[in-house]
């Protein structure tokens, strides 16, 4: 039989203390305009290609942020992602790793990776 569940991520959910603060610096960071609505004073769906990303500040809690890099954001050039982020004042908890990826905190201190694949 089979399955009625696709083989396919549909999004990714990041818990967020501040919605607003999170929404800005995630368009920052990844050159959007920060004007698509707030949806239900607590979620934030960032326009991506592929898989989404939405911000929710109604699952935040301290001892919820990823630890771990739960995915990974791509790049085309790992050298200019990370001297970008590095700009930006972004805490970084790695250097560039096996010439393919470093990870880095948002500012609620959920780790999240940067990748050349």
């Amino acid at each position: 039989m089979e399955s009625p569940i696709l083989k396919r991520i549909g999004t990714v959910f990041i818990p967020v203390s501040n919605i607003e603060k999170a929404r800005d610096w995630y368009c920052d960071i990844l050159g959007l305009q920060a004007d698509d609505e707030i949806q239900f004073g607590h979620i934030y769906v960032i326009p991506m290609e592929g898989t989404g990303m939405v911000l929710d500040s109604k699952i935040f809690a301290e001892d919820r942020v990823f630890q771990t890099p739960p995915f990974h954001i791509l790049t085309e050039d790992i050298e200019e992602a990370f001297s970008y982020m590095s700009n930006k004042n972004v805490e970084m908890v790695t250097p560039i790793e096996h010439g393919h990826y470093f990870n880095f905190k948002d500012p609620d201190g959920n780790v999240l990776m940067v990748c050349k694949c």
